[in-house]
């Protein structure tokens, strides 16, 4: 993953609230874009970009983008308890990403940025076999996305741009080795804000 284009946005604007906003643009036109804006994965880059409305028709069919962009859908479903434990990644805070090649990524937020482990895909697939809303998740622009620090219990599907936000939250709150003080509430404020959309 890359810190250019919107990831790099997020980034900044979560790291400095005090700072004036910067009006957002289209990243393929260059065009205005409301605070409410689809984006597009470019998945050469493995990075979010900011479309307008306009360009994201372009990207709406089925094939659209020849493989190289897909537009990140707006959907988010709020799961019951997922047990993770069959993909064997230690951590509390993760989203795991099904790829088109059929390999899944695990990434965990840290001060640096977001951490990359690979998943076994037979046991993503035994997973999804457990909760068959899995086997429903979007390659590249979608991922499930876990918190079960401090005792939580939040399991969702959502959007890829949903998670780089988590991460944006995390580096601009972590302090110090363990993190301090401020970096675990605002993980679960993000939380708490998630809303499910169809």
């Amino acid at each position: 993953m890359t810190t250019d284009g919107a990831l790099a946005r997020l980034i900044r604007s979560a790291a400095d609230r005090t700072t004036a906003a910067v009006a957002e643009v289209c990243d393929l036109c260059a065009a205005p874009v409301a605070d409410e804006h689809a984006h597009l994965y470019d998945i050469g880059q493995d990075e979010v970009r900011c479309v307008c409305g306009p360009c994201s028709v372009l990207f709406a069919g089925a094939g659209a983008g020849a493989g190289h962009y897909r537009l990140v859908p707006r959907r988010r479903v709020r799961l019951p308890h997922v047990d993770t434990t069959v993909l064997g990644v230690p951590v509390g805070l993760v989203f795991f990403v099904p790829r088109m090649d059929g390999t899944v990524t695990a990434q965990g937020p840290s001060p640096a940025g977001a951490m990359r482990w690979e998943v076994d895909a037979a046991a993503w697939q035994e997973l999804a076999g457990t909760c068959p809303q899995l086997a429903t998740v979007e390659p590249e622009v979608e991922a499930l996305l876990v918190n079960t620090v401090h005792g939580l219990d939040h399991h969702w599907i959502v959007p890829i741009d949903d998670c780089y936000r988590m991460v944006a939250v995390v580096r601009s709150e972590w302090r110090g080795l363990s993190g301090g003080g401020r970096v675990w509430p605002a993980v679960e404020r993000f939380f708490e804000e998630l809303t499910e959309r169809p």
